[in-house]
């Protein structure tokens, strides 16, 4: 394995083989997929800290959607990938539709655990006032709140290494990089259902509250040849929460 700096990003990069590319969410880095790495053995995989987060630099512009989708893009240019697979979780969902929306050449399939097609206009007030928390106060109060409310019910007294992994990777995130990334999200626009041209898993947990599942039914319904899975007992953080279903669906999925 190697990291490198490409694109403006910190990227861990291993194997050989189909490229396939791993985008964090919000508060997440890389190591969000480690879970799911022994699904992924002979192909070449990608994992970015998104600019902003985990052990990238915080660009001095503002972060939004575009930004983070031609990130993307100009990583996999730079790397010589002419067509890829893309798995996304959270955030990294919605900025992967995009990269498959206006490069859907570059985007041979796409998997979303715990899809977001679009914040409502309640969730955009909350990440807004989540932006100004942390700039205040630090990254501590919202990761304790996101490490209780992001997991399945059952998650402190069933699956306490996932509540500390998710606090964990909040409490590392730089403020203003997780800051400017709530405002992203927060402004965020949906992506072209009718313009993503590849296939397309979408999975989401039944006690999410994030994205619930009424998400993947909704992309499963506008995107030609995509299909949504539901796990029982499972938050917004699926790959964390239920790796080794995550495993099986994913490399099902890839190599189907």
């Amino acid at each position: 394995m190697s990291s490198r700096t490409l694109a403006g990003m910190m990227v861990e990069i291993e194997g050989d083989g189909e490229p396939i590319m791993l985008v964090h969410g919000l508060g997440g880095t890389s190591n969000t997929w480690q879970p799911l790495l022994p699904a992924l053995a002979g192909m070449r995989v990608i994992r970015p800290d998104l600019p902003g987060a985990g052990r990238s630099v915080t660009p001095k512009g503002v972060i939004d959607v575009p930004f983070l989708a031609n990130a993307l893009i100009r990583l996999a240019s730079e790397l010589g990938i002419e067509t890829m697979h893309l798995v996304g979780h959270s955030f990294g969902t919605l900025v992967a539709q995009h990269v498959a929306a206006t490069r859907p050449a570059l985007v041979r399939s796409l998997t979303l655990f715990g899809p977001i097609i679009e914040p409502a206009d309640v969730a955009r007030e909350r990440l807004r006032g989540r932006a100004k928390a942390v700039r205040e106060h630090g990254m501590a109060d919202v990761a304790d709140q996101v490490a209780s409310a992001g997991l399945a019910s059952s998650a402190a007294q069933d699956n306490p290494t996932a509540l500390a992994f998710v606090r964990e990777s909040h409490m590392r995130q730089d403020a203003e990089g997780f800051a400017k990334s709530c405002e992203a999200l927060a402004g965020a626009d949906r992506a072209a259902a009718s313009a993503i041209k590849c296939p397309v898993l979408a999975v989401a947990g039944d006690e999410d509250a994030v994205s619930p599942p009424g998400n993947a039914y909704q992309l499963a319904d506008e995107i030609k040849g995509a299909r949504a899975q539901i796990l029982s007992g499972c938050g917004h953080w699926a790959p964390v929460e239920k790796p080794n279903e995550c495993r099986q669906l994913l490399s099902e999925f890839l190599r189907g």
